[in-house]
């Protein structure tokens, strides 16, 4: 905390900080990171084994086998987290799993599971696209403006 907001609090509150701040558990950060790191390289490195497995098996290029890999990994995700194996992962590393795809495919499963009781529809529905409705707006929109300079560039930038 600033000190100009330490002075303007009340002896009692400074001691509580002081307590509070001595009372606090240490995160382990390089664990932390390691175990993130590693976690979500996992995750990348199966998508990576998906891929490969979809150019030799079925007969994709490299171009044309991200988006079925992608589907299957946010199937496999849907799969984990309906039995609950993907919610302990996602203790255990923390942002490794939010950072790929996977989670923002588990966020949507999970806001869906957790409000099934409401009906599919106000329940499902409307709470599942609370999440994805702005990522995937923002993803749009994005992709046009990148789009667009990438066009304004090439056609007057002689790129």
């Amino acid at each position: 905390m600033a000190d100009q907001k330490k002075k303007k609090l009340t002896p009692e509150a400074q001691a509580y900080q002081q307590l509070q701040k001595e009372k606090e558990i240490k995160r382990p950060l390089l664990k932390n990171c390691m175990k993130a790191f590693f976690v979500g390289g996992f995750i990348c490195f199966i998508g990576q084994i998906i891929t490969t497995c979809y150019i030799y098996f079925f007969d994709f290029t490299e171009q044309t086998a991200g988006n079925p890999t992608v589907a299957t990994l946010i199937f496999i995700t849907m799969f984990l987290t309906g039995f609950g194996i993907y919610d302990h992962l996602g203790q255990f590393a923390g942002a490794g799993t939010a950072v790929p795809v996977t989670g923002f495919a588990n966020a949507v499963i999970s806001s869906a599971i957790e409000h099934k009781t409401e009906g599919f529809i106000q329940g499902v529905g409307s709470n599942m696209l609370k999440l994805a409705g702005p990522v995937i707006v923002y993803g749009v929109f994005s992709a046009f403006v990148i789009a667009l300079i990438k066009t304004v560039l090439i056609k007057w930038g002689g790129l």
